[in-house]
């Protein structure tokens, strides 16, 4: 059985550590024009019904429209119906009362699906038949992830997909791994990606972001290839291997800019302790961390010990 919870967790952790990449994703399935500098306001994503308490995957505000993103790792023929249940339970918390009229207003939504097939449609419907004869329509847009191609991606700024992007082979994995050709075919492409998403980031504070995403990004694809050992060993290596070089690379070039010497051999040493402190943080494993970053285990004692007395 699958476990979703690391879906929406990823999910999640974008919208609370990185929210100005939904900015591009609400511009493209809603048609706005928002700029990476508008303000996001995230409320809380818990609403009570009769029936119990309903938990969506996000509700945001921007300037004064709401909009509720639900992900789903796979179709379900229910999820119209969940859909508009959570945006009338979201609703009815914001009621006002103008000139002796209740009105309600529902945000705009979507569905983002990692996984879809070829029935999926662009738009969910439900035909509400009001008891005065009038008809309205709920539609619900879709986001079919995988119909995005990596120029798509970069090309229109949705950075948010590319932790799933991985999922686009997720059927053809088998025969990839006992296939060279696409083995390399596809540690290629993943590789491109990387580039591509350091390309994307300049300053400090970027770098930061960077990291975080990628990280996201080999979270997924443990998930994804945990039973092919050759393609997990190889894209894990990309991926962590980048990580260390973007944080070097940034350190290496200030220190160059400065004429010092010493400071780029400090920096060097920064930005692996940096890098290793974190994958410590992120429980991840000692071996792991000696092959994405070349250290020693003494190495690893030594930071693990430092942090640990921080």
């Amino acid at each position: 059985m699958e476990n979703n919870t690391i879906f929406d967790d990823v999910f999640r952790t974008m919208l609370e550590k990185m929210p100005q990449l939904v900015i591009p994703v609400i511009n493209e399935v809603f048609h706005t024009s928002y700029s990476k500098e508008e303000k996001i306001n995230q409320y809380r994503n818990e609403h009570h019904t009769a029936s119990g308490e309903i938990i969506t995957d996000s509700y945001l505000g921007i300037g004064n429209k709401l909009y509720h993103l639900e992900c789903e790792s796979r179709v379900k023929g229910n999820m119209v119906i969940r859909m508009i249940e959570y945006d009338f339970a979201a609703a009815l918390e914001d009621i006002a009362l103008a000139d002796g009229i209740y009105e309600m207003n529902f945000p705009h939504s979507c569905i983002l699906y990692l996984r879809h097939n070829k029935n999926t449609p662009n738009h969910l419907n439900v035909r509400i038949n009001m008891p005065d004869g009038q008809h309205i329509i709920y539609s619900v847009p879709t986001i079919k992830l995988q119909e995005y191609t990596k120029d798509d991606i970069f090309r229109k700024k949705l950075l948010f997909f590319l932790p799933f992007y991985i999922m686009r082979y997720e059927k053809e994995l088998h025969s990839i791994e006992k296939d060279s050709k696409k083995t390399i075919e596809m540690v290629e492409d993943i590789e491109s990606l990387i580039v591509d998403l350091k390309k994307e980031f300049s300053s400090d504070e970027e770098m930061e972001l960077y990291t975080r995403l990628a990280e996201l990004m080999e979270r997924i694809s443990d998930y994804i290839l945990n039973s092919e050992k050759n393609l997990k060993e190889r894209i894990g290596a990309i991926m962590g291997g980048k990580i260390l070089e973007l944080e070097t690379d940034k350190i290496l070039e200030r220190g160059r800019e400065q004429g010092l010497e010493q400071g780029l051999e400090q920096g060097l040493h920064q930005a692996t302790t940096k890098i290793i402190s974190q994958m410590l943080k992120e429980n991840v494993s000692w071996d792991k961390i000696i092959l994405y970053t070349g250290c020693t285990r003494e190495d690893i004692e030594k930071i693990d010990r430092e942090n640990y007395n921080f």
